[in-house]
């Protein structure tokens, strides 16, 4: 099922009244979004997250729909706060673990053959850590946009 269709749905939000939350998509446009007859724009995107209370909108747009974003962009899944911190802290454990070994590729600026391996997973364990960091991410701004966390306070602490 679309995701934006899934959402519209989880809220109980007609299309007509989902178009008057989003306020700049029309209910026929929203229909073609949502039968995926037409891609949404960017700005939709963002409307939606911020409307729906989404943000795992963003995410779905860029790994699934966006042109450059399907090349880049790993598609990230919710998950509560002790399954995000645990896959945090064990990639930073293994990173710790790898930095020497790329402190002593990266020394001479080259990645010589005999380093290819060791360099590759590098690599894999730094795109773990990456993706663990997006998910805290997500989940962080999941939480704001619910209410669990103060989003002006949050933002204000971090000097947004």
């Amino acid at each position: 099922m679309n995701l934006y269709l899934e959402v519209r749905n989880k809220l109980a939000l007609s299309r007509e009244k989902a178009s008057e939350l989003l306020e700049t998509i029309s209910p026929e446009k929203l229909e073609r979004i949502e039968n995926e007859k037409q891609l949404p724009t960017p700005e939709d995107v963002m409307i939606m997250a911020e409307k729906y209370s989404e943000p795992t909108i963003k995410n779905y747009y860029c790994a699934n729909q966006c042109p450059m974003g399907q090349h880049f962009v790993p598609r990230i899944e919710f998950d509560d706060l002790e399954k995000t911190v645990l896959r945090l802290v064990a990639s930073l454990n293994a990173m710790n673990e790898k930095k020497d070994k790329l402190i002593e590729i990266a020394s001479d600026g080259i990645v010589h053959d005999y380093e290819l391996v060791a360099f590759i997973n590098i690599q894999n364990e730094l795109e773990k850590l990456s993706m663990a960091l997006s998910k805290m991410e997500v989940w962080t701004e999941k939480m704001m946009s619910s209410g669990v966390i103060d989003m002006e306070k949050y933002k204000k602490l971090r000097g947004e």
